[in-house]
Parts: structure tokens; sequence; C-alpha cells
């Protein structure tokens, strides 16, 4: 098989400023029709979302895909609760992490992998103010590096 057709759909931008990200996972989502219809659209907000674990499955919570304009009495609520599709070993394996004190699941994106939505799922630690401050001052560090470097060569 060739090389899959990925399109990034929606990004979490805040959650990489908010949290250590440990390690990501690829879940498909279930949906219902219109719903993947507005996603194909881009009106999907991942802003304040959160995965989370009840009687062995995996859930996102208040992640909002608007109504299909065309859907009529098909849409479903946009802030529902959607289950998250992953093998029993992936799920082991999350719940593993989210017994030790501090890490959390969350969403980072949502993308089309070929016809199929799917969700890069983060187990992450919260950063704590200090850290935010020092991942700032790197990043402002790392631009005016590049700047510099940018008028040296001109």
């Amino acid at each position: 098989m060739g090389k899959d057709n990925v399109k990034i759909i929606a990004q979490n931008r805040k959650a990489r400023h908010d949290y250590f990200i440990e390690e990501t996972y690829e879940a498909g989502i279930e949906l219902f029709g219109t719903e993947v219809k507005s996603i194909r659209l881009g009106k999907v907000n991942l802003k304040d979302s959160y995965a989370g674990i009840h009687k062995g499955e995996v859930f996102v919570y208040n992640m909002h895909i608007s109504p299909y304009e065309k859907g009529n009495i098909f849409n479903k609520d946009p802030m529902r609760t959607r289950k998250l599709l992953l093998n029993r070993y992936e799920i082991n394996k999350l719940i593993g992490y989210i017994q030790q004190k501090g890490y959390t699941l969350v969403p980072l994106s949502i993308y089309l992998k070929g016809s199929l939505v799917k969700m890069e799922l983060a187990v992450a630690k919260g950063k704590q103010l200090h850290d935010k401050r020092h991942a700032i001052a790197e990043r402002d560090a790392k631009r005016e590096m590049e700047r510099q470097f940018r008028a040296k060569n001109y």
C-alpha cells in the first residue's frame, strides 16, 4: 500500500503550550454522517476538549463539531461525548498512564487519513507557570538566533 493521504483539519495549539507531551496515539472517532461532513468542512473545535476513560472505553469530551447546514433532523448535539476507537492493548496502556499522578489525555489534532477521520491523542503532564515561561523564553531566544543568522547571511 502507498503513502497515506493526511489532511489536518483542526489542531489544539493550547495543549502543546499547557502540557508536556509524553506519548501520542492515533485513534478513530465514532461519528455520525452529518458530523463527518462538518469535519470535512473544517467546522470542528478542539480548544477545551479532553479525553477520559469510562468503563474500559476512551471518550472525548467538549469537542465541538458544528451542525451540518444541510443535515436538518440528522444533526446531533455539537458538544456530545464521542467514543474513541483504540485497541485493548492501547487502552490498557492509557489506563496505566492516567492512574499515575498528574497525567491526562489531551486531543492534539483531528485529521483525515484517506477517507477516515482520525484523532491524535496525547498522554500529557501539566506544566507549571514557570515551565511555560521557560518555554516562551526558549522560543524567543531561538527566534532571535534565527533572525541574527539570517541577517549575517545577507
